[in-house]
Order: structure tokens, then sequence, then C-alpha cells
């Protein structure tokens, strides 16, 4: 296990950088999660963990299955300075972002495509909601906030290690799940009928938008169906992660394995 104690450590700025701004995540394709049951989660896909990071004197699990990993053992003023949590639990895991070639991503045929949803704490809800529905995949469009911004990571708590997450642009993906005859579903209150009509379907596309605006028109033009939620109360809307959850199970047949 390699000690690390100071703070000009050009690994520990690598790792603030990769807690602080997108530009590094973006740029290596990587980012940090904190916390032990995150750091669990990452083993899970143990080829993408790049390092463990654990604060002196916290023990990583025997349980754990940590070989071939690189071991940091880091003060606990290092721990402080890439931490984004108040209290934190001291053990970090360095990971690349997966990626997923044009073959596995034609396999995917029920999607959750998000339009420039732009709070990292719905897009991690939805991420999470779309892997315990038995989503293929998450596409993210233009305008959504960073699927591996820490905030975005701890509301998904782990589902990044279990369901794809892409960033693409909507207007191509829709065509080529039509192309391919699965339906695709907008959320709109146009040519819209209420969810609970909506009949299960073993392949399709969902598209969820914008807190305020919702989905753009233009990809409403290319939806073969639009679908609502009814309000029975006197809120004024749902908030765009809860409707998305009451969506998706809507959708996806009963008993899915």
């Amino acid at each position: 296990m390699k000690r690390i104690e100071s703070l000009q450590n050009s690994l520990v700025k690598h790792w603030k950088k990769l807690t602080t701004t997108r530009k590094e995540r973006d740029k290596f394709s990587e980012f940090l999660v904190e916390g032990f049951h995150l750091t669990e989660e990452s083993l899970k896909k143990k080829e993408l963990v790049k390092g463990l990071i654990v604060r002196e004197g916290v023990d990583i699990p025997d349980n754990w299955d940590i070989g071939g990993v690189p071991l940091y053992s880091v003060t606990a003023a290092v721990a402080k300075e890439i931490s984004e949590t108040e209290h934190s639990q001291g053990i970090f895991a360095h990971c690349a972002q997966p990626e997923f070639s044009t073959d596995e991503q034609a396999n995917w045929t029920r999607l959750l495509l998000i339009d420039a949803v732009q709070d990292p704490g719905n897009i991690g809800t939805m991420i999470r909601t779309a892997s315990a529905a038995g989503i293929d995949a998450v596409i993210l469009g233009k305008g959504c906030a960073d699927p591996f911004n820490p905030k975005t990571v701890r509301s998904a708590q782990g589902s990044h290690f279990q369901i794809p997450v892409v960033r693409g642009e909507l207007t191509d993906w829709v065509p080529q799940l039509k192309s391919s005859n699965i339906p695709v579903f907008g959320t709109s209150l146009q040519r819209a009928v209420p969810v609970h009509e909506a009949k299960t379907q073993e392949r399709f596309g969902l598209i969820v938008g914008n807190e305020g605006s919702g989905v753009s028109p233009e990809l409403l033009q290319l939806t073969d169906q639009n679908l609502v939620v009814p309000l029975y109360g006197d809120a004024e809307s749902l908030n765009v992660a809860v409707a998305t959850g009451i969506l998706l199970y809507s959708l996806v047949p009963k008993g899915l394995s």
C-alpha cells in the first residue's frame, strides 16, 4: 500500500479535480466514488477500479476482493481534501468511466432517454430507478447534468456499475430505435394518454425532459405516443425523477427478469 501525505502530490491534485470539475472527469474519462457502499459496488466491476484510497485508521473489510487493485493510504488532511461529504467515511475508489461498444448498444431494447435534466440528484435517482426497473441503458442528451458528478453518483447509489449510462444526441437515438421497431414514448400533455392506460412493452424507449420545460418539441415530433401522469391533488407537477419511476414501472412487463 502506497502512503501519500502531501496535498501537493500529483495524484491528490488529480483526485481533487475529479470531484470538483467536469473538465477533469471528461478529459481522463474517470471519476471518484466515496464511502463504503459505493466503493464496494465499484469492486463488482473491478476492471474499472484504478485504485482504492483509504484514510489512516480506516480498515478495508476482509470480505472485499481487492486483489490486483492499487491501494493508497492517505492522511486525514488528504482525505478531507478529496472528500465531497460533510462526514466522510474515509474510503474512496478512483474509477474509469465505463465505455460501451456499438455492438453492445445494438442489444439495448429498453431505454430511458433523458432530455436536458439539469439537477444531478434527479439524474442519479433516474439512473438508480432505471436499473431497478430492468432497463437496458440510460441515454443522456444535451443539457443534462454530468452523470459522474459526485452528487449524481451518490444519488445513483452504485447503479453506475449496474446499468450502462451514455451521453448522446437524442435526435439520433430516437430514429435508430424506431428503425429497429422499438416504440418511443414521450412525456407531454399533447397527444398524450394517461400512463395507466398505456400497455406494457417488451421493447421501448421512454423520453423524459427538463424539470421546467419538459421534453423538447423537436423530440416530441418523433415519438410514437406521449404519456402523462395524472395529478389527482393540488400539486402543479411531479418531480421528474418521481414521474420517471411511475412511467417506467407502468411500461415494463410485470414479472420481467
